[in-house]
């Protein structure tokens, strides 16, 4: 089974919503149940990589690939897709620092997580260096955002730096700035020195706080004032633009009668690109650098 893993890297304010909220924001994030981290569902994924391609229902009974990788409705020709998504977890967190201007946060969990679903992809590239529970943060070689000292200000909090910085900062700060920036050494040189790994508990606060949240109301095209009877003011949260997730993609197993299709082609479809996701688009919401990495032959047992 040929696997990829996927990487999205929001270009603007991200708002895959969940509905209506319970707090005082009203149009929340979709968040993982156990962990409270914002997620950007595989479903949404899948279709804006659908209509990116022009797989179109339409389009789709004239194609046998789109036919096969994404599936068609109605009654007599009915069949799921052979293609499938995991949802995109969050890996970094873009946090304004006073060193930097923004760092790239992410904790142990985190990236421990993601080490599972790169090695159930196949990737023996996975970083090997343990990561060390600390209250400190731990940064890569050359990392700036310590202003040459000993303390990192990240949003309300501050840290100490872990010094001598153990070797899985370097060594995923190397491997996350190659995969999310092929080729561009400038960003990865950004990214290298911006990435800094923090405690969990941080982490979490980081994730719950660092969103962005913006208020919005509804103009009465005729008056040119604020539309009291269809909702004057409501908050809208969003991930911030630089956010980085991350899932998985494979080909299931192709149905007899999508005959002459392989599923190298179908993986295949799984190409960089730059998407709409999510809603807001009118407002500049939603742009993100799909990013596909190699495809890989699944470990057998991976646990996904």
């Amino acid at each position: 089974m040929q696997t990829k893993i996927y990487w999205l890297h929001a270009l603007t304010p991200l708002h895959v919503g969940a509905g209506a909220g319970l707090g005082f924001i009203d149009l929340p994030v979709i968040r993982e149940k156990a962990t409270d981290w914002p997620v950007v569902p595989g479903s949404a994924v899948k279709g804006v990589l659908a209509d990116s391609l022009g797989a179109s229902a339409e389009k789709r009974e004239q194609n046998a690939l789109y036919t096969a990788a994404f599936g068609t409705g109605g009654e007599d020709n009915a069949g799921a897709g052979a293609l499938v998504f995991t949802d995109a977890r969050l890996v970094c967190l873009p946090v304004r620092s006073l060193y930097g201007t923004f760092a790239w946060v992410t904790c142990k969990l985190a990236l421990e997580r993601l080490a599972r679903d790169l090695k159930a992809a196949g990737d023996t590239g996975v970083p090997a260096a343990a990561i060390p529970v600390s209250e400190k943060a731990l940064l890569a070689t050359g990392s700036k955002l310590n202003g040459g000292g000993e303390s990192i200000y990240l949003g309300e909090l501050d840290f100490k730096n872990e010094a001598p910085s153990p070797p899985c900062a370097n060594d995923w700060a190397i491997y996350l700035k190659s995969a999310l920036f092929p080729g561009d050494s400038d960003w990865q040189t950004a990214f290298h020195w911006r990435f800094t790994i923090i405690p969990e508990d941080s982490f979490n606060f980081f994730a719950e706080t660092a969103t962005e949240v913006n208020a919005r109301i509804k103009m009465d095209s005729n008056r040119r004032t604020v539309d009291k009877e269809h909702g004057a003011l409501w908050y809208e949260e969003s991930l911030p633009a630089e956010t980085v997730l991350a899932g998985l993609a494979w080909c299931d197993r192709i149905p007899n009668f999508r005959q002459g299709v392989t599923e190298d082609q179908v993986i295949g479809l799984v190409k960089s690109a730059t998407l709409q996701i999510g809603g807001k688009a009118t407002v500049g919401r939603g742009q993100a650098r799909f990013v596909a990495g190699a495809a890989h032959a699944a470990a057998a047992g991976g646990g996904r």
